[in-house]
């Protein structure tokens, strides 16, 4: 990772907005990827269907993307997302565990919630940057997302709590 540090050139905030901007742009693809495996591996139908109703907005998320890379002239690329690699592999861990299938959508949960943080994280980042930088088109396009991304948090969380924690158990 230093040596990807190193080769950067960072001279502005607008460098820094492009730059995390690939990197969103590359987990959003990676996460179109990972999702239908994960709506594949859940139990809970409502889990599924979340995850389902996550990918059609994910990919919804990377137009969104690919017009704010248009809009900046750029060609809408993505370096490599090594945090968003790392939570996909955590994913097919459970994906592949035996064991209880309700104690492991709640795992499922658990990394997908760690997806969404991240990505709130990074959506909140990108927003100030592009108004920062008086881009207001892509400020209101990266608020849209953020809110899709809290709202999928919550659901997230409302499934766990509602349904798959309890049907998980606490038995070892």
């Amino acid at each position: 990772m230093l040596m990807k540090l190193m080769s950067l050139k960072i001279n502005s905030l607008n460098d820094v907005f492009i730059q995390e901007l690939r990197d969103i742009y590359n987990a959003e693809n990676q996460l179109v990827g990972a999702l239908p495996k994960m709506a594949e591996a859940a139990f809970s139908n409502e889990l599924r269907m979340g995850f389902e109703h996550h990918l059609e907005q994910t990919k919804t998320q990377v137009m969104r993307l690919e017009r704010i890379f248009q809009e900046l002239g750029l060609e809408a690329s993505g370096e490599n997302c090594e945090a968003m690699e790392g939570l996909i592999s955590e994913g097919k861990d459970y994906i592949s565990a035996e064991g209880k299938m309700e104690a492991r959508d709640a795992g499922l949960i658990a990394v997908a919630q760690k997806v969404e943080h991240y990505e709130i994280a990074a959506y909140g980042t990108l927003r100030s940057l592009a108004k920062r930088l008086n881009n207001m088109s892509a400020a209101d396009l990266l608020q849209q997302t953020l809110e899709e991304e809290s709202e999928t948090d919550k659901k997230l969380t409302a499934i766990a709590e509602q349904q798959v924690n309890i049907s998980a158990g606490v038995t070892q």
